[in-house]
């Protein structure tokens, strides 16, 4: 841990501009990522936050601008999200600083301003049917959640317990899905087909846990139309598939997927005289048919997105393929003297399309919730002034257990959902669904800002990321806190 970079921390100074029924107008914003010693991948980590910056609002108005620091610290590098939690962070921050200052719900300003088919994002693409979805997405965890009943449940239980508050939280995003250099947006793969019906994949993606290889396997079965147990993968390797792009962007089920069905249907093509000669013939009986009529049946498959890429300097071009959407719904317990805190429930709704592997994607979206929540509520990284990582193992350095998850976690796909521009119709889940994890953070806010009324401190407050204990504990002012200085509440100088 003392060697390695972590995620990069990012500040961000923000003006907004809205009206008073809670529709915003203009934002000008100014994010600052700390890259540590060197730049290393800091570039293009700001290049997605600042892609980010408008999370799920259409603004019409917008002046971003990044800037990368070099500190004294280890150089900071990429993480799943790669600058777009960072940034979206921020943005739900100032939303929700802006609804407690017009006295609204932060669930109406939030929705107010949600992107709709055929609105512009500020780097000038266009949102298509599969692109916006937010709304229903937003309107479903709402509804599945129960959130109107089970607000005033909170506020009549906070009413009755002195130092235990609770409090729930609706957090949307939007997350584009592809490599901003077009280059990588291409995928190759190798397929076999033996002369006893048995199918070897090889493709360009790591299985790191996601369920890459699963998917491949469905999708070559779905293809060829024989039961997954006839397929096999051979492990990745450059001596079968070349030139691979990194297993990253959450984009791996679409481009290698892609190249897997290209490499399919090109064995279809040229099986299919085969099965137009014998149609009651087995997928077996057709290979052994080809193979003594001395068919090739070996293919090599490839997939390129072509209409991807973008250039700064023109902010002109596509930089993502699509987007995936989604919403959650968190419900936390604070305990107001310690700043200990529970999950009580979590609903999540998620856009991905038709599905590849539902099992799959529903473990890749707790997952992702579970790093997110750990990345903004107990995973606080310190240094020392000289720049020596001082939370540098467990005992300092705390991730999510078995305690910290939610005690009841309810995640859904949407329904009626497609995208027609990938692999039979799907969307990639891998980092999306982290930034939900953040509905817990301004739950958090919540359960706090009721503890803080009942002390005389009204409307917004300051509460960095990531909320640990000891921040929640000094953000409940009472007479407790006010013995320690502003700077030690988290107060701004």
């Amino acid at each position: 841990m003392m060697m390695s970079g972590g995620r990069n921390p990012f500040m961000g100074k923000y003006k907004v501009g809205f009206t008073s029924d809670g529709k915003i107008e203009a934002l000008d914003i100014k994010l600052y990522a700390n890259a540590g010693w060197s730049v290393d991948m800091s570039a293009a980590i700001m290049d997605r936050a600042l892609f980010h910056v408008d999370n799920a609002y259409f603004i019409p108005n917008i002046s971003a601008k990044g800037f990368i620091c070099k500190t004294n610290i280890a150089t900071n590098t990429a993480f799943r999200g790669f600058g777009g939690p960072q940034s979206m962070l921020i943005c739900e921050t100032w939303i929700d600083r802006m609804a407690k200052e017009l006295n609204l719900s932060p669930n109406q300003v939030r929705r107010k301003n949600m992107y709709t088919v055929g609105q512009s994002t500020h780097y000038n693409q266009t949102l298509k049917d599969h692109d916006a979805t937010i709304i229903r997405c937003w309107d479903k965890v709402i509804e599945l959640s129960d959130f109107d009943n089970r607000l005033k449940e909170i506020e009549e239980w906070n009413k009755k317990h002195l130092y235990r508050k609770r409090g729930i939280a609706c957090i949307p995003t939007k997350y584009g899905l592809s490599f901003t250099i077009k280059m990588l947006n291409q995928a190759s793969a190798l397929v076999h087909i033996y002369s006893d019906g048995t199918v070897l994949v090889s493709h360009g993606g790591t299985e790191m846990g996601q369920g890459l290889h699963t998917k491949m396997i469905q999708v070559a079965a779905t293809a060829l139309n024989i039961p997954t147990d006839r397929i096999y993968i051979a492990e990745t390797a450059t001596d079968k598939v070349a030139n691979a792009s990194p297993t990253a962007a959450s984009v791996q089920s679409d481009l290698n997927g892609g190249a897997v069905l290209n490499a399919c249907n090109i064995l279809n093509e040229r099986l299919a005289p085969f099965k137009k000669d014998n149609p009651n013939a087995t997928f077996k009986e057709i290979v052994n048919k080809a193979y003594r009529e001395q068919t090739n049946l070996s293919a090599n498959g490839h997939y390129a997105r072509e209409d991807v890429g973008y250039d700064f300097k023109t902010r002109s071009g596509k930089p993502f393929a699509y987007f995936v959407n989604g919403a959650a719904c968190a419900e936390v317990e604070i305990d107001a003297l310690t700043g200990d805190h529970q999950i009580l429930r979590t609903d999540i709704v998620m856009d991905l399309g038709r599905s590849l592997s539902p099992a799959i994607d529903i473990g890749q979206i707790e997952g992702a919730f579970t790093q997110g929540f750990g990345w903004c509520t107990i995973e606080e990284v310190v240094y020392l002034n000289n720049g020596l990582l001082h939370s540098r193992g467990p005992g300092t350095y705390k991730i999510p257990g078995f305690q910290d998850i939610p005690l009841d976690m309810r995640v859904h796909l949407l329904k009626d959902a497609s995208n027609p521009t990938t692999i039979y119709s799907s969307k990639g889940v891998g980092e999306p669904p982290l930034f939900l994890g953040t509905s817990v953070f301004f739950a958090l806010r919540e359960a706090i800002q009721a503890y803080r009324k009942e002390h005389g401190k009204e409307g917004w407050f300051p509460l960095n990321s990531p909320a640990t204990c000891e921040k929640i504990r000094m953000a409940c002012e009472d007479t407790l806190t006010k013995q320690f200085s502003p700077s030690a509440r988290g107060e701004p100088p």
